[in-house]
């Protein structure tokens, strides 16, 4: 099990819930563009909130951005040091630092230092496209490269006196990102943060995501995670919901809903899509189904909290697998709808 290290007011590792994460596609300099998409990554699910600060007017940004949101935020480094002992200074939860690029051993030990003082975790994020020479060239573009330089890096912390670390190993091929994972799991216990990097679209970026992370996690491995997506952040906090809850590991509403077939006489497709839509805003966990016909229904939705089943221009509605009453069609989203509002009361 992974040691527990604390991001503001949330836990990660040590057995504590997958915490959520995304990030901004705002510029931090741009104070009231970022702290609104902040808020609404928040709203939508995320425990974490990372974003990009590529120069001094960002890192000062930090202090007013953490005075009127209440998510843990990330500062996200690359290149300048300076601006990480900047997003300290400000009141930052986290530095996420990238040691192909951050410099030398020195500043390094200066951002530890500073880290530490103010009891700011760092996360160390391996990307295999920006691997340091020293590994390339020993392992060449491969998953223990990943694993020495998270390793060696760590070790640069460690010297000072750092113990709250948290490790990415991201690479845009699932295989290669789930082999690192596995063996950094292996030789330490600093928590994971899982992620598939660019990832792609909504479409070919959750499906990625899910392969890679979807096993991390049911090998126990990970501790936080980040769907990655060429999309509004939200999509991205809305996808790791649902791939958490997919494996037990999130409290959300499901919908369940059959493939069609030649056996399904509704229009189905438009109705499973209206009641996904309508589960977006429900908080409380719940199942709904949404069967085509009687082979797929009552039964095989059984432990559905309520649902229905078609039949020829109608559909019997169900709870648990028993039947109450037999629908219109038309009559379908409107109860579904209602029975939703009712659970959420």
């Amino acid at each position: 099990m992974s040691r527990e290290v604390k991001i503001g007011t949330v836990k990660i590792g040590n057995g504590n819930r997958i915490a959520i994460q995304s990030m901004t596609t705002t510029k931090a300099r741009n104070i009231d563009e970022t702290v609104d998409q902040i808020n609404r990554i928040a709203d939508a699910g995320a425990d974490i909130v990372r974003f990009a600060i590529e120069n001094e007017e960002d890192a000062k940004a930090v202090d007013k951005i953490r005075q009127r949101v209440s998510v843990p935020i990330v500062a996200d480094i690359h290149f300048n040091h300076k601006f990480a002992l900047e997003c300290i200074a400000g009141g930052i939860d986290k530095i996420r630092i990238n040691p192909g690029n951050i410099g030398s051993r020195e500043r390094v030990a200066e951002v530890a230092k500073a880290a530490i003082k103010a009891d700011v975790p760092i996360r160390i994020g391996v990307n295999l496209g920006s691997i340091e020479k020293q590994f390339a060239e020993k392992y060449g573009k491969t998953p223990k490269a990943m694993v020495e330089s998270a390793k060696y890096h760590a070790s640069l912390l460690e010297n000072e006196g750092m113990e709250n670390i948290v490790i990415s190993l991201k690479a845009s091929d699932v295989k290669t990102a789930v082999a690192a994972y596995r063996q950094m799991a292996g030789e330490c216990d600093y928590p994971l943060h899982l992620g598939i990097t660019e990832a792609g679209t909504v479409y070919q970026g959750i499906i990625k995501s899910a392969a890679g992370i979807g096993a991390l996690l049911l090998d126990g491995i990970g501790d936080t995670i980040r769907v990655s997506l060429t999309a509004n952040p939200v999509e991205e906090v809305k996808a790791a919901k649902a791939l958490l809850s997919a494996l037990d590991m999130y409290d959300a509403p499901t919908l369940v809903s059959c493939p069609t077939c030649g056996r399904c006489n509704i229009d189905l497709p438009p109705i499973a899509n209206a009641i996904e839509r309508y589960l977006e805003n429900v908080k409380k966990p719940l199942k709904v189904a949404v069967m085509g016909c009687a082979v797929n229904g009552p039964g095989e939705a059984s432990d559905a909290d309520f649902g229905i089943a078609g039949g020829q221009g109608n559909a019997v509605f169900f709870k648990k697998g028993k039947i109450i009453k037999s629908i219109n069609e038309n009559e379908i989203l409107d109860v579904l709808f209602k029975e939703i509002d009712l659970w959420e009361k």
